[in-house]
């Protein structure tokens, strides 16, 4: 029998933790939403319908920021179908899940429950069906002072202080062919420059992530990172990473090494940055935003194309047939 001996030292330090690390993340998918952090009809909902349950486990958990609306669900969102009155909201097809969305709730509702769970939220913005001029929209919906169009309209949904959101991602897994939209390295590199160029001439101070590769065993791994830095360096302050593991035919020892495959995952993608920046003369670090990992039974989704089209679950509005 092997022994194993462990020495924990109190006073070794290695650095202050990045509170973030202990972010989550809310995607319209399943019942993550709907039935999960929102149910109105449920006991515990409030009186905006979300479930006082729900939010007292995210604070036991200690989660200090949340990513939404997605995910694959953001390449075919449209953030405006989300706001103003719940009764003119339209319903829509979500095509990465094959989801009739209602659109109950949305960037308001969103902002509200994270004030009350006291978490930080991280705003993404569509990049894959739609484009700058969107982006530009929904930023100024969500962070621009009253007295011009889209603030004026958020004023007049029951809102009128900025949502102050200061950390924006710039589309989600964009060169993964299952994403509504997925682009070339240089066709994202084009636009998130644009993008992130225009989001600073609004507000210098925030920061923007930038898509990385959908997962480290993506052809387009590494590549994918140069050329979108290589574009954006000056104007992108973090670049996504995202990975789902599962035990492989059975394989429980490897899957219990999988933060191994982590650990490598983000010191390549941080010698991917460092080395566009030596390449630009920049003293620049561009930071890994792990905003998606997990563990996932993958080989047990048949595609996309296998789910059924269905409405979203616990909704308490009348689907149409």
């Amino acid at each position: 029998m092997t022994t194993t001996r462990v020495h924990i030292d109190p006073g070794f330090g290695v650095g202050e933790v990045n509170r973030r690390i202990f972010g989550t993340f809310v995607e319209h998918m399943g019942r993550c939403v709907y039935t999960g952090i929102y149910e109105p009809g449920h006991p515990t909902a409030d009186e905006h319908g979300f479930r006082t349950d729900v939010a007292a486990l995210v604070r036991e958990l200690g989660a200090t920021a949340v990513r939404y609306p997605g995910g694959n669900f953001v390449s075919n969102y449209r953030w405006e179908d989300g706001v103003g009155p719940l009764g003119q909201r339209p319903r829509n097809l979500d095509f990465a899940r094959r989801s009739v969305e209602t659109n109950e709730v949305g960037t308001n509702e969103f902002l509200s429950w994270c004030s009350g769970v006291g978490l930080e939220p991280v705003m993404a913005v569509n990049l894959g069906t739609r484009g700058l001029a969107e982006a530009m929209e929904q930023l100024l919906y969500v962070n621009g002072e009253t007295g011009t169009r889209l603030p004026d309209m958020r004023a007049s949904h029951g809102h009128p202080d900025p949502g102050k959101v200061g950390t924006w991602c710039l589309g989600n897994e964009m060169d993964g062919p299952w994403q509504m939209g997925h682009k070339t390295p240089a066709e994202y590199a084009r636009l998130v420059a644009e993008v992130a160029n225009a989001f600073h001439r609004f507000d210098e101070n925030l920061s923007l992530v930038a898509c990385g590769s959908s997962n480290r065993a993506m052809p387009t791994f590494g590549e994918w990172e140069r050329v979108v830095l290589d574009a954006a360096l000056d104007n992108v302050d973090l670049i996504s990473a995202h990975a789902y593991y599962e035990p492989v035919d059975g394989d429980v020892v490897s899957f219990a090494a999988c933060a191994e495959d982590m650990d490598r995952y983000i010191d390549q993608v941080v010698a991917t940055a460092d080395h566009v920046a030596a390449h630009h003369h920049s003293e620049k670090k561009v930071k890994v935003s792990f905003d998606e990992w997990n563990v996932w039974a993958q080989h047990r989704f048949a595609g996309e194309n296998a789910i059924e089209v269905e409405h979203a679950p616990g909704s308490s509005r009348t689907p149409t047939p």
